[in-house]
């Protein structure tokens, strides 16, 4: 079971304002706050997100074919959440929409360090 997902970051107050964002949206807050990391989440809930600067000191870099994915309670959060996730410094990896069958819904966004992130639902 995962218990929370890391990402690093080289601008820990710009991170701050994206995931504050995405985490509102998704009911949720802080569970840990640091100068060089901050976790969202709820203890003893689901997994968490949490952005860091790297320990060794050397800069954050993106992980190639890593993403992490929100679990959205219906279509109408996916396409907030990336709105939001647009409008706090992310961009575009595929806009909100269906994909395949069996009701899957989802959109792709990377956050302002380029950590990518889809957003998605199974449900009508």
């Amino acid at each position: 079971m995962i218990g929370y997902v890391t990402f690093g970051t080289n601008d820990i107050q710009r991170a701050a304002k994206f995931y504050d964002a995405i985490a509102a949206e998704m009911g949720t807050g802080r569970m840990m706050d640091f100068e060089t990391f901050i976790a969202w989440g709820a203890w003893d809930g689901p997994a968490g997100i949490a952005a860091t600067k790297p320990f060794d000191g050397k800069p954050a870099s993106v992980g190639n074919g890593t993403m992490v994915a929100l679990q959205a309670k219906d279509r109408a959060q996916v396409d907030k959440l990336y709105e939001i996730a647009l409008a706090n410094g992310g961009s575009d990896e595929g806009a909100p929409g269906p994909r395949g069958e069996d009701g899957f819904y989802a959109a792709y966004f990377r956050d302002p360090d380029g950590n990518k992130l889809n957003a998605f639902t199974t449900g009508a």
